[in-house]
């Protein structure tokens, strides 16, 4: 049982019996004192002065006395500072709580079962006719980390991609590939397809606009000429026969995808991202329209005289949504609607979440709507996981124009740039081969860039600072990891140090447990075992410790219930930031006390062992050595 449950309990029969009221659960509030006061946990009395008759001190005082007799074993002592009760917990309990968290190798999660319920998760969401971007690293790495949460969370979580295969965009790159690509193919090229098809793109707004620009330099008007430049009717041209199954259209397009598709698996890999189900917009957008021509049926929506349909929102404060263009082809709401319905019926869905940038807000709001009207019993309960917009120092990233950056550049350099900014420390290893040199960069860099991304409110636009985030020291993926190497080195000397394994955990196994645990790391014996730890008396620096780990389980549940990582990012800086003073201020491996010395050695360890979990979470991985 918890302490805050123990003591919780314990004030509301004192209370009762003190002053003859009953005392509800939630009237008792307990809260960390504050580091000016003596004590770690507060119980705030202004609540029960009405009960009491007596000043809030005087009441302190009394509810305190009977708490130390109730509970000799969790309080040490007390305080009492006006309306505030302060608790001293003993060590003894501290060292219990160790105890259990260092016996739990996932602790912090639920158990996920056969009742738990499933939890959609879209992310990633990339279009066939460009590389993914900063954006796109934000976004799939959120969604990964929030399915992450959502599962540490006890919930069932199926994680899936929608690509967007199909639409204008894809059209302007499959025509400039007709005009000027010559043949080009990834293999002649040397690029990844995605950044081949890329070009593509960028290379049909260069030719259009230049379209534009002459029409208007013939007296068009800009709005006109961009409706007709040559080169946006061609494209809009090939999405008619598209969706007319034209078998030319159709092959181009399928074997440009294709490459595509190749190029994105090669990043979401370096990532460390996957799905469980992948949707393609090619195969939804006819679901959208077929329940879209039964909403105009029953009346839901109108058709105007162009032919186009229309959702009218006014009513819901809203404005007018189109749902098919005059030509019949259908926009993102539509494909929205096809891919709701055919998920649902794929898997019995308790929540859906939608990964996407605040920019589709509206949309989402609209697209709620509309699922409830078309009759969609979870239309209103869906969530937009709403996210603010990476932005650079010299501006926002425009695809067309071929100024973003690149998702497989940035993961090179980051990579690379931890490997200059490690290559001291790494040096000073024993015995590094240049394999694992490349792989501690790896994994120093892609903390660096993950952590940084992770640790901002997913819903604050973020600037995003390369060297800042590989900086070794501050609130950074690299200075969380270098606190896991170290204290894996202390386990090393530790174990150098004992002739045999510790008996008391005989059975374990040598295979790695559910959350990735070595037997090494959960091999050094607590002080709590055949009395070690009787009379061990800790410093406030341990008690502190402790009481960070405790912590781990709260912030779990407040990452899944706020949707927000960056409340696991933030806690395990603070935890490790809190190991660091403590490794400063006191000694491990060389204190001389055996009892201190294995406490202190017990502690490093389930330290350990709750950031790898924490970090875990993240998707971030933490070496061994670095």
């Amino acid at each position: 049982m918890k302490i805050e449950t123990k003591i919780t309990e314990a004030v509301q029969v004192i209370v009762e019996e003190l002053y003859g009221q009953p005392v509800p659960e939630k009237m008792v509030q307990l809260q960390e004192t504050r580091p000016e006061f003596e004590g770690q946990i507060t119980l705030v009395v202004f609540p029960f002065t009405k009960m009491s008759h007596k000043a809030p001190e005087a009441t302190a005082q009394e509810i305190g006395e009977r708490l130390k007799e109730q509970l000799p074993e969790v309080i040490s002592g007390f305080n009492a500072v006006k309306g505030f009760l302060n608790l001293c917990i003993s060590s003894a309990c501290w060292i219990s709580i160790l105890q259990e968290i260092y016996a739990n190798p996932t602790y912090g999660f639920k158990p996920v079962t056969d009742d738990s319920p499933l939890v959609m998760i879209e992310y990633s969401s990339p279009n066939t006719n460009k590389p993914l971007h900063l954006g796109h690293v934000r976004n799939n790495l959120l969604g990964w980390a929030l399915a992450k949460v959502m599962e540490a969370n006890g919930n069932k979580v199926v994680k899936t991609n929608i690509v967007n295969d199909r639409g204008i965009h894809i059209c302007k790159s499959m025509l400039a590939w007709l005009k000027w690509g010559n043949g080009e193919t990834p293999e002649s090229s040397g690029k990844k397809g995605d950044h081949l098809i890329g070009d593509y793109y960028v290379a049909f707004d260069k030719h259009y606009r230049e379209e534009v620009r002459q029409l208007v330099a013939q007296g068009m008007d800009e709005e006109q000429a961009k409706q007709e430049a040559p080169l946006i009717k061609e494209a809009h041209e090939m999405l008619v026969k598209w969706e007319q199954n034209d078998p030319e259209v159709r092959a181009l397009w399928r074997k440009m995808n294709e490459w595509v598709y190749a190029g994105f698996n090669e990043t979401y890999k370096a990532l460390g991202v996957s799905f469980d189900k992948i949707y393609y917009e090619s195969e939804t957008y006819l679901e959208g329209k077929e329940k879209v021509e039964e909403g105009l049926a029953k009346g839901l929506f109108y058709r105007r005289d162009d032919g186009s349909v229309w959702a009218d929102l006014t009513g819901e404060g809203l404005d007018e949504k189109l749902l098919l263009r005059s030509d019949g082809t259908s926009v993102y709401m539509t494909q929205d609607i096809g891919t709701a319905k055919l998920r649902f019926q794929d898997y019995p869905i308790d929540k859906m979440i939608y990964v996407v940038g605040n920019e589709q807000n509206y949309h989402f709001q609209v697209l709620s709507i509309l699922l409830d009207k078309l009759g969609f019993k979870w239309g209103k309960d869906l969530v937009h996981f709403s996210y603010g917009m990476v932005e650079l120092p010299n501006g926002k990233m425009k695809s067309r124009e071929g100024t973003v950056v690149d998702a497989d550049d940035l993961i090179a350099t980051m990579i690379a740039d931890a490997r200059q900014m490690s290559a001291d420390k790494v040096n000073k290893l024993e015995d590094i081969t240049e394999d694992e040199a490349q792989e501690i960069a790896r994994i120093v860099g892609m903390g660096a860039l993950k952590y940084f991304i992770l640790k901002v409110d997913a819903r604050k636009n973020m600037l995003f600072n390369p060297e800042e985030s590989i900086d070794f020291n501050g609130n950074t993926g690299p200075f969380i990891q270098y606190t896991y190497a170290r204290i894996r080195s202390i386990m090393r000397k530790w174990e150098a140090t004992r002739p045999t394994p510790n008996p008391s955990l005989a059975g374990r196994g040598t295979d790695t447990n559910q959350a990735g645990l070595s037997v090494a790391e959960h091999s050094t014996p607590l002080p709590t075992r055949e009395g070690q730890g009787e009379g061990l008396v800790l410093v406030p620096k341990e008690i502190s410790l402790i009481q960070h780990l405790q912590g781990f389980e709260a912030a779990v549940r407040q990452a899944g219930q706020d949707y927000n990582p960056s409340c696991i990012a933030n806690y395990c800086y603070e935890l490790v930031k809190e190991y660091n003073q403590f490794y400063h201020d006191f000694s491990v491996l060389k204190e001389e006390d055996e009892k201190k010395r294995l406490f202190r050695i017990a502690l490093s360890a389930v330290v350990g062992q709750v950031v790898k979990n924490g970090m875990g979470l993240l998707g971030i991985e933490v070496p061994e050595r670095m």
